[in-house]
């Protein structure tokens, strides 16, 4: 039969009509079916893509003080796959693989390097997840260098302190780590897949294609480029920092300020000093803060800090940097947790207000302070590190911007601090120079010349960390007082004691 028929209108006229058979029509229904399917699946693909690289976002902790260990202040890479920006470590898969790729380089792993880990996560404290522009990133945040460890004996577990001062961490050591091992010939894509594989990790063959293709290739042409302006900052003749320590403006110098080290004075270029603790900022904010008082205010300080762990202008996710300012606010000293004298520790609260609560207890008339340095007389390099061309720099960074920097100046000493936790914030001095409160109450001379630092064995008696014994000697590393940078001088407040009363003292300072 024909598909054409002819048929007459109501005017008496013949027309053609097409006549379309079920067949026609159910095949036309089809293919529009299938473009349509086609269309759809092209859009969710599309819709993927974008997701997989627009994408920015990261893990939520409802919990502050997991979102403290945990959460991303904004220090990943903030470009793509093939342009990242900012940060200082490399992507999730490559940074958990690395102890393994290289394993000569890094024996005991990143806890080798006093990072510390807790059941059921395979990375760190301090090191946050992101996934960012194409790739899993991770990055530091302020809890890699605020949280510390305790031991009352070399056999008893860790209590982790969130707030403390990081004393077991080696910073440096762990990026010189990072480094050498990114640039290392053992680094390739086939070897990360098959590492994080047997780790556990599921790779994705997207992932692979990435690593395959792209990141690993472009993550060294990164680090080589870190290399070569941080590198110098790293490594002789400038002294190494040593755990429990960091150099916090000649990495802010070379990667924020694009300076060239190299061109600066010696005296400049040296400035390593020890993690402060976080706890009690209400009071403190409108003190000078830093151990040389150099900003009054505490969202100022947070801010510049977290520039120092990798954030740039561009990634800094202010929001977290929120709540970790109103957790740190209020978040109290943690309690000595260990046996105290009562009567000791009343005899040394008399001699604390005597001769220590002016410059050290909040409400002090010279608390939050900055003593002149002729006055204290101790270490100048990390005075002298911070200058008045770096203040000017600061004040650049964030322009036309309510975060731009406005608290920051060169002063002419280290400020006198609170002394709230303070048997958790050994060693002292600015630098970390004196192991032990005890130690700190004597003249200079008879001061530790070396020690060591980083073992979180406890001294009870002269409230510091035990730095003279075998097992220190294994677990931490060597400071020596005659470095540059180093120097235990200076500070003789209490020195002139009776040897009983510098004992009720320090057994009084164990309840601040």
């Amino acid at each position: 039969m024909s598909d054409e028929m002819i048929i007459k209108t109501g005017e008496g006229k013949l027309v053609d009509e097409v006549y379309e058979s079920p067949v026609d029509r159910w095949q036309h229904r089809v293919r529009g079916l299938v473009m349509l399917i086609v269309l759809a699946v092209i859009a969710l693909i599309v819709i993927y893509l974008l997701w997989y690289f627009v994408s920015d976002h990261t893990r939520e902790y409802s919990d502050i003080q997991e979102h403290f260990k945990y959460g991303s202040i904004g220090s990943e890479p903030g470009g793509t796959v093939l342009t990242p920006v900012g940060g200082v470590l490399p992507p999730y898969l490559v940074f958990k693989t690395l102890p393994k790729v290289c394993p000569d380089k890094l024996p005991g792993g990143y806890a080798s390097l006093g990072l510390v880990f807790e059941p059921n996560h395979d990375m760190p404290i301090g090191v946050s997840r992101r996934w960012r522009l194409g790739v899993e990133q991770v990055g530091l945040n302020c809890a890699v260098c605020h949280t510390g460890t305790v031991r009352e004996t070399p056999n008893s577990q860790p209590m982790i302190v969130l707030g403390m001062p990081a004393h077991q961490l080696d910073l440096e050591r762990f990026f010189n780590f990072v480094i050498s091992c990114s640039l290392d010939d053992r680094l390739t894509a086939t070897n990360v897949i098959q590492k994080a594989e047997d780790m556990g990790e599921h790779v994705s063959l997207m992932q692979k294609l990435i690593l395959s293709t792209a990141l690993i290739q472009r993550l060294k042409l990164q680090t080589l480029e870190q290399q070569n302006r941080m590198g110098f900052a790293l490594n002789p003749p400038i002294p190494p920092w040593g755990r429990g320590r960091v150099d916090t403006f000649n990495p802010y110098k070379s990667l924020q300020f694009n300076w060239n080290l190299r061109a600066l004075p010696q005296s400049e270029l040296i400035g390593a000093s020890d993690f402060p603790s976080l706890w009690n900022q209400r009071p403190r904010e409108g003190m000078h803060l830093h151990w040389d008082g150099n900003n009054t205010s505490v969202d100022e300080r947070n801010l510049s800090a977290s520039l120092g762990a990798g954030v740039t202008p561009v990634t800094v996710d202010h929001a977290s940097l929120q709540r970790i300012h109103d957790w740190i606010w209020t978040l109290a000293p943690p309690r000595y947790p260990f046996a105290i004298d009562q009567s000791r520790s009343a005899r040394g609260k008399a001699i604390f207000d005597q001769q220590c609560a002016e410059c050290h207890s909040f409400g002090g008339g010279k608390t939050g302070t900055v003593e002149n340095l002729a006055s204290i007389n101790t270490d100048p390099y990390r005075l002298n590190s911070y200058t008045y061309i770096f203040c000017v720099n600061q004040a650049a960074l964030y322009p036309e911007s309510r975060y731009r920097f406005t608290h920051f100046s060169k002063t002419d000493g280290y400020a006198n601090q609170p002394l709230d936790g303070i048997w958790a914030r050994a060693p002292y001095l600015h630098n970390g120079s004196v192991p032990t409160l005890l130690d700190l109450l004597q003249d200079p001379a008879s001061r530790p010349k070396q020690f060591v630092r980083g073992y979180d064995v406890y001294n009870q008696e002269k409230v510091g960390f035990v730095y003279d014994t075998p097992e220190a000697r294994s677990a931490g590393s060597l400071y020596d007082t005659s470095i540059p940078g180093n120097g235990n001088q200076g500070h003789l407040w209490g020195t002139k004691l009776p040897p009983d009363q510098k004992r009720d003292l320090i057994e009084y300072m164990k309840t601040l």
